[in-house]
């Protein structure tokens, strides 16, 4: 069975940053006047590019009169770089739980206050039980998640895809296939196919992952920053390693795109909320927090970023078309073959980014 997407306006990608700008609003807080009288009414929001609701900082504004920064980031590695030196001013950031680990261990973060979070009760227990990478949530909460798989143009793949190898292997699709322009999630993907770990630190198997690349590398046309999904969109490849959400976007004006996470599995990943150290507005940080596990907020960022909620209430609001859709929600059996992202370490990292570089320059 099938369900019909919502037809969206076309987004940018996820992890694509097109500016650098302010959006300006104002907040909500659950917590007593009193608790924020010592408080600016100001809080300053690090966030990736189109990761909000069109109203969610407006709403947060009618509430509270906390005036909301938002600026941009186009990936981790410049979110990191940007606290690396000391937190130039932002209070509320989303890093990737794998970056949340190693924020963690860089004492970037700032212990979030559970009581100040009452709407933490309508996560799904899921993801306070099995956040490995911040035990016992003490320095994030879960914004949105999803996986990498490969979204392709059914009348052009009329077999359907089911394994990384139709874009690392199958000659019937040279130079039509667009992959993620990262080491983390390329190597990823053929370590699977090679069936290790996506998160595999031993040499000899990443070393397995880039001869399988190099010897691929023909047949790929692109790597690509982020726009393997616009890539498919326009025809100019049949299949494209990808974000779900992204695919999600260009599958609601285009009925003959398709996505599927490959039966070796893939990576999951897990954006998540947090306030840095040195946080000016801390207590409007846990206010801003505390308003995004609203039900009725929830339920309208999941309708605009169209990744998965972890907010479970919020799911409850969902239409079938989003709760049903397996591009959204993957089968516990495909679940199953998928692993978090985790923090390598710095020298299985320089490991990775060493067989990258002689990767793109084979």
């Amino acid at each position: 069975m099938t369900f019909p997407l919502p037809r969206l306006p076309r987004n940018p990608g996820r992890r694509r940053l097109l500016q650098q700008t302010g959006v300006l609003a104002a907040g909500l807080t659950f917590l007593p006047r009193k608790s924020l009288s010592a408080e600016e009414k100001r809080l300053n929001f690090y966030n990736w590019d189109t990761y909000i609701g069109e109203n969610t900082l407006s709403d947060f504004n009618e509430a509270t009169g906390i005036e909301v920064r938002m600026d941009l980031f186009a990936d981790n590695d410049e979110l990191f770089a940007k606290f690396k030196a000391g937190n130039p001013g932002y209070d509320v950031i989303v890093p990737t739980n794998d970056y949340v680990e190693r924020m963690i261990l860089a004492d970037m973060l700032m212990p979030l206050d559970h009581d100040k979070l009452p709407n933490m009760s309508n996560i799904a227990p899921s993801f306070i039980e099995k956040a490995t990478f911040d035990p016992g949530r003490r320095f994030s909460l879960p914004y949105m998640w999803g996986t990498i798989g490969v979204g392709y143009r059914k009348s052009e793949v009329p077999d359907g895809v089911d394994s990384w190898g139709a874009l690392l292997q199958d000659e019937r699709f040279s130079q039509r296939v667009a992959m993620l322009g990262a080491a983390q999630y390329v190597i990823g993907a053929a370590l699977k196919y090679l069936g290790h770990s996506f998160n595999a630190t031993d040499p000899a198997q990443i070393k397995a992952a880039e001869e399988l690349l190099i010897a691929s590398k023909p047949r790929i046309r692109v790597f690509a920053d982020d726009n393997g999904q616009d890539l498919l969109a326009a025809g100019e490849v049949d299949l494209a390693q990808e974000w779900n959400g992204d695919m999600l976007q260009v599958m609601a004006e285009d009925d003959d795109l398709t996505y599927v996470v490959p039966k070796e599995g893939s990576m999951l990943w897990e954006d998540c909320l947090a306030i840095p150290r040195g946080a000016p507005h801390p207590e409007n940080a846990h206010a801003f927090i505390n308003f995004l596990f609203e039900p009725k907020i929830g339920a309208d960022l999941a309708a605009a970023i169209q990744y998965g909620t972890p907010n479970a209430a919020a799911k409850a609001l969902m239409p079938e078309s989003y709760t049903r859709n397996p591009a959204i929600f993957p089968s516990e059996a495909v679940l199953e073959r998928c692993e978090l992202a985790t923090y390598l370490g710095e020298e299985a990292t320089r490991v990775r980014d060493e067989a990258w570089t002689r990767i793109q320059a084979a």
